[in-house]
């Protein structure tokens, strides 16, 4: 038998928090905390970058565009292990893994949000230009953009969340590390455990789908 559910039920709580009542969250929550904080800090930081690009053409927007190419050409594993190395170097100092991670999701993730902001701008009718530079861009293009453009973000962000899965490679213990040590330890029913985790990335990327679609409408 390859299958048993009790291997769920007896580490479900390792699973969902991980060590959270010791300080050390894992698990599902950890995967939520790291996809949010990545989500929180990759969103402002895209808008900003792509209004940047739309407002400086030339120089500006070639590198910023050059920047957004080259993250988004190379694997996300490699920007992980980038940053894994060198955050340490630059601040002196080691930083939690999680967190290490949450800023390696998050500075992927923005050259992504640039291309569908800057594309959302691009698209909008050329007459409202002149009228949002002289008053404020935020308050004119903006709401406009990201109501249009919010099938193209829910994706990233879907995409993202599933992203935190490449946190096992440092060892952080999000939801498919512990799934792994959990497998580790017991050695049987490896496909209850995989089974499981798969249908948590499901859910969670299927309840963001549709919480997304209700609250804007989307088709």
């Amino acid at each position: 038998m390859i299958a048993n559910i009790s291997v769920i039920t007896d580490n479900l709580d390792y699973l969902l928090w991980g060590r959270v009542a010791e300080g050390q969250p894992g698990g599902v929550l950890l995967t939520l905390l790291m996809a949010i904080g990545a989500a929180l800090l990759a969103l402002p930081g895209g808008i900003v970058l792509a209004c940047c690009a739309w407002r400086f053409p030339g120089a500006v927007r070639k590198g910023l565009f050059i920047w957004a190419e080259f993250i988004r050409g190379i694997p996300l594993i490699f920007v992980i292990f980038w940053m894994w190395y060198l955050l340490p170097m630059l601040t002196g100092s080691d930083l939690p893994g999680a967190v290490t991670v949450t800023l390696a999701l998050a500075w992927f993730t923005a050259a992504s949000v640039m291309h569908s902001v800057y594309a959302g701008i691009s698209a909008l009718p050329g007459g409202q230009y002149e009228a949002a530079v002289a008053q404020a861009l935020w308050l004119i293009l903006l709401p406009q953009v990201l109501r249009n453009i919010m099938p193209s973000l829910t994706g990233i962000f879907i995409g993202l969340l599933k992203d935190t899965s490449l946190a096992f490679i440092v060892n952080v213990p999000e939801l498919t590390t512990v799934a792994g040590q959990v497998n580790s330890r017991v050695q049987i029913y490896p496909a209850a455990i995989f089974i499981f985790t798969g249908l948590v990335y499901y859910l969670l990327c299927f309840s963001l789908e549709k919480i997304t679609q209700r609250r804007f409408a989307l088709k």
